[in-house]
């Protein structure tokens, strides 16, 4: 079966000529080089099992020397770090059994807020913590354990479960989380029970010295410095010695595309299963609390502020996340269709947005594909404290969102599945 797969990659050129969208995503990705909105990318687009299209564009380098981008280039992945690497962590020890979403983060790091905080697991996962958007930076410190003594004292800016702050706080602490439950760092845990069973061997946390000439440099340290390469760009990650719940993860466009390919085919790859088809249902349903527009999974974002990298057809129940250096993944298990997009958008120093981007290439992947996102439709359920809970659906032609009441009426109250 691995063979099969690495044929399905050697021949994506070919795959390639069946793919009518490929001249519109040369374009917008040309274009966006031009503006100076990156220095280059590389897109990967899946869709039923097999890559219909992958290429490099412009440049990985532009100092000290220009080089060339290739599709073989390793990206520092920033944010996409908390689902590559964290969530699907938790994913694996959530289906063992090792703890439950609504428990209480001080119930497993009981250092959190001196043991006297009211928030879950669930709320640091959906960004309805209350916590803000990261610890302080200055003074200057260091160390995983300095990073964490911080995260864990660090006053929330408002009550949990009310308003939606994007924190990588959050992500800090669910990091920890994977230590604490399953003895081991997030590097390692994720690397044994994830990359490597998924024949992701380019994915890791602190890449080592030989990878670096393949390695998209992201920021330049200092106006005349050299910009960081191999090193995570991310600060508090950085300063915690690389690797982090949030951020430090570096990987290529082909890794990535088995990690997608396993969650559509509902977590299973070349006969290796990673998870359970449950537990990737559970993860990506709407999370959010009930009466918010923000719909979010655990980890996975759904249709929120951060989901441009979705476009304007790709239908409400995929899901995906992106990083502020440049890169993005969405999936839609309804169509086993997959986007990457990988760039270097803050080399070597910081530019423009790619959130038009990002959405244009989501759009003309998803129209190349012929994605029917008409009449689509997910079912989450969003689950109290209390243990009890409301159903939500989401249309896919609207995205309106509807009640537990309204939909047991329209189901004529038959019981859920």
């Amino acid at each position: 079966m691995k063979l099969v797969w690495c044929a399905l990659v050697a021949g994506a050129v070919l795959s390639a000529q069946t793919f009518s969208g490929g001249p519109a995503e040369d374009q917008a990705i040309q274009e966006a080089i031009k503006q100076g909105r990156l220095p280059g990318a590389v897109l990967l687009i899946g869709h039923n099992g097999q890559i219909v299209y992958r290429k490099a564009y412009g440049n990985r380098a532009e100092v000290p020397k220009v080089e060339a981008m290739t599709v073989d280039t390793i990206f520092d992945l920033a944010s996409l770090t908390k689902v590559i690497a964290t969530t699907s962590s938790l994913m694996k020890l959530f289906e063992q059994g090792k703890f439950r979403l609504n428990d209480r983060v001080t119930d497993y790091l009981p250092e959190f807020q001196g043991g006297k905080s009211d928030i879950t697991i669930r709320q640091l996962f959906t960004h309805f913590s209350g916590l803000r958007p990261d610890v302080p930076l200055n003074p200057v410190w260091s160390s995983y354990e300095t990073g964490m003594r911080l995260a864990y004292t660090d006053k929330p800016a408002g009550p949990p479960g009310l308003r939606f702050v994007y924190s990588d706080i959050n992500f800090e602490l669910l990091g920890e989380l994977v230590h604490r439950l399953s003895g081991q760092m997030l590097s390692d845990y994720a690397k044994q029970q994830i990359y490597l069973p998924l024949g992701m061997k380019e994915t890791t946390f602190q890449p080592p010295a030989a990878w670096i000439p393949r390695i998209a440099p992201t920021e330049r340290l200092g106006k005349d410095g050299p910009p960081l390469r191999g090193v995570v760009h991310d600060p508090t990650a950085r300063y915690m010695g690389g690797v982090a719940g949030h951020a430090g993860l570096f990987s290529t466009a082909a890794d990535l595309s088995r990690f997608a390919q396993m969650m559509i085919n509902g977590g299973e790859l070349n006969g290796v299963r990673i998870l359970s088809p449950l537990t990737i249902r559970k993860f990506t349903e709407p999370q959010s609390p009930p009466d918010q527009p923000i719909l979010r999974g655990l980890g996975w974002d759904l249709d929120s502020p951060y989901s441009t990298n979705r476009g304007e057809l790709f239908p409400i129940g995929s899901f995906g996340h992106t990083g502020f250096t440049g890169t993005s993944i969405w999936m839609d298990p309804a169509t086993k269709s997959y986007v990457i997009l990988l760039a270097n958008s803050v080399h070597p120093t910081g530019r423009p947005s790619l959130v038009a981007l990002r959405a244009k290439v989501a759009t003309i992947a998803a129209a190349g594909l012929g994605v029917d996102s008409q009449g689509i439709t997910v079912t989450g359920y969003n689950e109290t404290a209390a243990g009890a809970g409301q159903r939500r659906e989401i249309n896919g032609r609207n995205g309106a969102t509807r009640t537990g009441l309204d939909v047991l009426a329209a189901e004529k109250f038959k019981p859920s599945d």
